[in-house]
């Protein structure tokens, strides 16, 4: 095949160019990295430019950058728009790294480097299969948007103002996005359902001032001691979330779709390696893979307060505050579970404090019927690029764009991942199969010229 024997003919040519990307420091949360940023964003266009798109704009936001692109030279074809993003999470701690972050090395079949998996090899997999469709058959086949955006890390602070302003302009018949993982390595994956995120945090506050603990010790409240006891009554004693009303409007899947999920070729011992934990624990008379991506959970992200330096100072803090994150599923409300949340804490807590309760963000959770003609486009050429029977997964994490794309253009989202779950993102040595990256490239560039015939 013409298209195949193209992509293969520049293997080094397509890695060399990934490594250029991976050695931009695009850090979105560090502001000294702004000129790697803007850089990432000329990067991007330049790339998209060589891939027969138009109307190439890079666009100032609030904060960083966001790239965008098109070919609409296919009339009566299908038009789908992709979405991605170039920035990269900190690299720190440094020392962990076996190679530097940012100068990309390859050991054992695969790639390493800071942003690898985590959205640069990924985004550059959809890139090279585009210029690989316009450069073997002399035209793109469909319509397509590109759009990547530089503050993903960060919470996409400006993305949505973006798509608002430019509704009409990103109208598609299908939202495209490369920012999951497989299942397993060999086993290539399309999801079809990720979770729902609320992120919260609390501030206990007991005595006015930080107290001397021999001279106040035993007689006044604190803060610290009270969130344990209140964050240990969060869970009942089989592990489940134990505020009235958290399970209400739980979607249980369906028979079909637990056998489904049963069957996955998921190995436990793989899971158990990757995890480095001497035992798994979670909601009884769940299965793993239900736990992780069927069900929801509430999980304390951080704690702190009092004294934690060098040596001993002997207080009651006056303070005492929590991160709490609860990943939810279809068909619970954000909102209404943020109430619940609040309430229950209140009335876990004492009258000998106050506290401050905070929602920082909520995230709608997604799940998509994968017998839409779409979907089947995409199973058949992951199989015919990687040569290997692909399946459908759901995912335990979240993407709020991916809902949102989904509630206001009333699309398929198609998420085709090529990272694996051991790969590291946002840790040290994150690294993307060389396998995988070379795969993803033949199979997007089948899916893209298959979309023609729907």
């Amino acid at each position: 095949m013409e298209l195949i024997d193209y992509i293969e003919s520049k293997r080094e040519d397509h890695l060399n160019e990934l490594k250029e990307f991976l050695r931009i420091p695009s850090v979105s949360t560090k502001s000294e990295h702004r000129p790697d940023i803007e850089r990432a964003a000329r990067w991007v266009a330049e790339k998209l430019r060589a891939a027969g798109l138009d109307n190439i704009e890079i666009a100032p936001t609030k904060m960083h950058p966001l790239v965008y692109g098109e070919s609409l030279h296919a009339p009566g074809k299908p038009t789908i728009l992709f979405y991605g993003h170039y920035d990269v999470q900190p690299a720190e701690p440094l020392e962990l790294w076996t190679s530097p972050p940012f100068e990309p090395t390859e050991r054992n079949g695969n790639l390493f480097g800071r942003g690898t998996a985590d959205d640069k090899g990924q985004v550059h997999i959809h890139l090279k299969a585009l210029e690989a469709l316009r450069k073997a058959t002399g035209k793109l086949p469909i319509n397509v948007k590109v759009m990547i955006e530089g503050e993903e890390e960060v919470g996409s602070v400006s993305l949505w103002d973006f798509v608002k302003q430019n509704r009409e302009r990103l109208k598609a018949d299908a939202l495209v996005v490369s920012d999951t993982s497989m299942l397993a390595k060999g086993v290539p994956s399309i999801t079809y359902g990720l979770r729902g995120l609320n992120y919260y945090q609390i501030e206990i506050t007991g005595p006015a001032q930080d107290l001397h603990s021999g001279v106040f010790g035993g007689a006044v409240p604190n803060p610290l001691t009270i969130l344990a006891e209140m964050i240990a009554k969060l869970h009942d004693r089989n592990l489940a979330v134990a505020i009235p009303g958290f399970y209400d409007d739980v979607a249980v899947p369906t028979r079909a779709e637990r056998r489904a999920l049963q069957s996955l070729p998921w190995k436990e011992k793989e899971f158990r390696k990757t995890v480095g934990a001497p035992a798994l624990c979670g909601e009884h008379g769940y299965s793993i893979v239900e736990q992780l991506w069927t069900r929801p959970t509430l999980e304390v992200n951080g704690i702190w307060g009092g004294y934690t330096g060098e040596g001993a100072k002997t207080v009651i803090p006056s303070k005492a505050y929590a991160k709490l994150s609860t990943r939810l599923v279809p068909d619970q409300d954000p909102a209404k579970i943020a109430k619940l949340v609040e309430r229950h804490i209140r009335k876990l807590l004492p009258k000998t404090v106050t506290h401050k309760f905070e929602v920082l963000s909520t995230g709608k959770p997604w799940v998509a019927p994968y017998s839409h003609p779409i979907f089947q486009k995409a199973i058949h050429a992951l199989e015919a690029g990687f040569g290997k029977k692909a399946v459908f997964i759901r995912e335990g994490g979240s993407i709020p764009f991916v809902t949102q794309m989904h509630d206001t253009f009333k699309v398929p989202c198609v998420l085709l991942g090529f990272g694996l779950p051991d790969e590291n993102a946002h840790a040290p040595d994150e690294h993307i199969s060389l396998e995988n990256y070379f795969g993803g490239i033949k199979a997007v560039a089948l899916f893209y010229e298959s979309l023609a015939s729907l």
